[in-house]
């Protein structure tokens, strides 16, 4: 009868262990989530079932690929139309020339202020369309590095305790240095959470 009663509480237990065990939540780990945002962009954030997420990090992509292409887009027709202006040695008005095609609605080139301000203003749309290109592969590649940073930091905070319980203790407290018979006192402050 000892017996019988030893080896149902250790069948208790041990069913208990693995009910415990089977009922264990799932916790993402934050090297695989790092990975597979590298891997591919959003992939980590769906490992840490972040699926929220996953429109943010797209659409900054999508934005970034947008400004990229105008930019690079605009930034090409400027500079045809700068390099054909330099290469003419006389203006054509033939609306199929780039440095022509470029020009607004109703305006000439002699309306543009002649033909060396509209080469000067060419030049300068010319540079500022590939800075502003540059600057858009330069997002691009931040909203990549975030993507990773969030994958991590998402995974690593996973199981982090977010109680409502924060608390500060305010304690006054008195010191006497024994060599020097000095009194000072001070104010402590502590955050429990």
């Amino acid at each position: 009868m000892f017996l019988d009663n030893d080896s149902s509480a250790v069948a208790i237990a041990m069913a208990d262990k693995t009910a415990s065990d089977s009922l264990q939540l799932w916790a993402p780990d934050p090297n695989r989530a790092t990975w597979l945002a590298v891997i591919v962009p959003g992939l980590g954030q769906i490992y840490n079932r972040s699926y929220w997420k996953l429109p943010v990090v797209y659409g900054a992509f999508m934005g970034c690929a947008y400004a990229i292409s105008w930019n690079s887009r605009m930034y090409t027709d400027y500079k045809e139309a700068y390099r054909d202006i330099l290469t003419d040695t006389e203006l054509s008005s033939d609306p199929a020339r780039s440095y022509n095609a470029i020009l607004p609605p109703g305006y000439t080139i002699e309306s543009m202020g002649g033909r060396t301000q509209y080469t000067s203003t060419l030049n300068s749309r010319q540079n500022r369309y590939r800075r502003y290109r540059d600057i858009s592969i330069a997002a691009t590649i931040g909203v990549y590095i975030l993507s990773i940073i969030d994958a991590y930091v998402d995974a690593q905070l996973f199981d982090f305790d977010i109680s409502p319980d924060l608390s500060l203790d305010v304690t006054p407290q008195l010191y006497q240095d024994p060599f020097r018979y000095n009194k000072s006192a001070e104010i402590k402050l502590a955050f429990s959470f």
